[in-house]
């Protein structure tokens, strides 16, 4: 089955780029032209292309003008996209460019070298400075912001990194990742460097209903210096967090949906009488939380 798969993907490549040479001459695969024509077959030449189903050797129709490349290829690509994303995916994934390029001759049956994966791999750095400055729509209503901790990988072990991230969302609910910073911690001045870049991309923020966030002191002295009309609210997610931690685990379902169901309530009225409910009901067992 293998084998059959890899046979037909070569025999739909190839003839992909007959039917490019065809069209190119306006000729059907036996026809002869009766007159003059623009250009003239000359042959194939061989062309690989290292795939997860191996290496296909491909014969690649040509005039004596030009070649004709399936469209799934580009002029000097050999190797598929597929391969290419593997071989990032598993550099992102902490394995070293040695390791990598192994990883890669078991599945392909081509081993890739570790300079051949360092160069593939700097093509992020390019695609990472170009969603960086890439500009921005002033179309956003709620903008998320939030400290992240990542660990990664070094020649010296594994440690813990800090990102700050911006995530917006649009009026009709769709979504974006925006912004991503690396940073030694929450300060006001490191979430104002990741605010103003928004702004200078062209986040403005005249659309801009809501701003969620934690409790970071940082951030929300940071929004005020950047965003001073947008309004503020502490997410709802880290707020049942700290809750949930001064509560015992055999109280956690009452409390959580007393909870919910004043942040959930339709007006505010409504949210103030099930605040009342969940304060008397409460108070008494867990006075700080409440």
């Amino acid at each position: 089955m293998y084998g059959k798969t890899r046979g037909l993907w070569k025999k739909f490549l190839e003839e992909e780029s007959r039917r490019q040479q065809a069209s190119y001459l306006g000729l059907g695969g036996h026809e002869r032209a009766e007159e003059e024509r623009k250009d003239y077959r000359n042959g194939f030449y061989q062309r690989d292309l290292v795939t997860r189903l191996g290496t296909l050797r491909l014969s690649i129709a040509r005039t004596r003008k030009k070649s004709f490349l399936p469209a799934l290829l580009e002029r000097f690509q050999r190797r598929a996209e597929e391969v290419m994303l593997l071989i990032r995916e598993a550099f992102l994934r902490g394995i070293s460019t040695r390791q990598v390029g192994r990883v890669v001759g078991v599945l392909t049956g081509e081993v890739v070298s570790a300079q051949t994966v360092s160069k593939l791999t700097r093509s992020l750095d390019r695609l990472v400075k170009a969603f960086h400055q890439a500009p921005l729509k002033d179309e956003w209503a709620y903008l998320f912001l939030d400290g992240v901790s990542l660990r990664m990988r070094r020649p010296s072990g594994r440690r813990r990194v800090q990102m700050l991230v911006a995530y917006g969302v649009r009026a009709d609910g769709s979504r974006q990742l925006l912004a991503f910073l690396r940073s030694a911690g929450e300060s006001q001045a490191a979430w104002e460097g990741l605010l103003q870049d928004l702004y200078r991309r062209g986040l403005e923020g005249k659309n801009l209903l809501l701003i969620v966030t934690d409790g970071c002191p940082g951030l929300a002295a940071a929004i005020e210096t950047v965003y001073p009309r947008a309004l503020h609210q502490r997410c709802w997610v880290h707020k049942m967090r700290n809750i949930l931690q001064k509560v015992r685990k055999r109280d956690y379902e009452a409390v959580k949906a007393g909870a919910q169901a004043i942040y959930r309530a339709d007006s505010n009225s409504l949210a103030m009488e099930a605040f009342r409910s969940f304060q008397k009901h409460w108070q008494g067992t867990y006075p700080a939380m409440v």
